[in-house]
């Protein structure tokens, strides 16, 4: 069952008819994190970006897998992209992305995915998650006082602030946006991916970006990359982390950007 998902819209700063780039985020992310490359994507055609379910302004559910995710971004081209949208997902956002193209292909005139493959991984959340539910909330009245909490467990500044961004603090009363109990539960979920529909494939343009000095979309990631999304092309960006779009957007823009003129329509 879908959930209507928050949506950030950016109209095209040209004449645009064609079908709207739709943007996903990753875990613990918002759409807001791609305001500067929405707008960028705008200026050849009109984007949308989501909160994924749990996440930034869009409702809490306790299912958090990747076929509901899916489901979630169906409803959003069906309602706000005309029915047929260009897909772009980062992440936990691409693998909703993916799974969202084997299950409905008819809905993509093309998928890009951000730096994450159709495999498991190791790497979890429940540190991060676990030392934002320890953040004691009454009384924090200011992002730097969580900051400053945060510190004890989480040294890296960076993603200290990435964290932040998803406190909000109004009024003098803090809370954190997304639903931390559900995302530490279902992180075999989020790091897992799911048998896919039997005989699924993907046949439309896709282009993988992959982050030069991350391990996500490597060699031995590709045959089964190929297997579902047949007509992939990889493009790599060096030195850049699994945050790729954030380290250096202008790359990833001119990268994502070159594709959808391909197939732009």
């Amino acid at each position: 069952m879908s959930v209507p998902l928050h949506i950030s819209r950016v109209e095209a700063m040209t004449e645009s008819s064609g079908a709207p780039l739709v943007i996903a985020h990753g875990l613990l992310g918002q759409g807001r994190n791609f305001g500067t490359l929405a707008r960028g994507f705008a200026e050849k055609r009109n984007v949308i970006s989501v909160d994924m379910r749990n996440h930034g302004d869009s409702p809490w559910h306790e299912l958090m897998d990747y076929h509901a995710m899916a489901d979630d971004l169906a409803a959003v081209i069906a309602l706000h992209g005309g029915g047929r949208a260009h897909l772009l997902g980062h992440s936990m956002g691409g693998k909703a992305a993916m799974m969202l193209a084997l299950k409905r292909p008819e809905l993509l005139e093309s998928l890009a995915v951000a730096d994450i493959s159709p495999v498991a991984y190791q790497h979890e959340y429940h540190r991060e998650i676990d030392a934002m539910q320890r953040v004691g909330l009454e009384g924090i009245s200011r992002r730097g006082q969580a900051d400053q909490i945060l510190k004890t467990t989480i040294p890296q500044s960076a993603m200290r602030a990435f964290l932040l961004q998803n406190l909000n603090v109004r009024e003098g009363v803090a809370r954190w946006k997304p639903n931390l109990k559900v995302l530490d539960a279902s992180m075999d979920d989020i790091t897992g991916w799911p048998a896919t529909p039997e005989g699924a494939v993907f046949t439309g343009p896709t282009l993988f970006v992959r982050g030069g000095d991350s391990a996500y979309v490597g060699p031995s990631h590709e045959p089964a990359i190929k297997a579902l999304f047949p007509k992939t092309e990889f493009q790599t960006m060096a030195r850049c982390g699994h945050w790729l779009h954030a380290e250096d957007p202008k790359q990833f823009l001119e990268i994502v950007d070159q594709f959808l003129d391909f197939t732009f329509r």
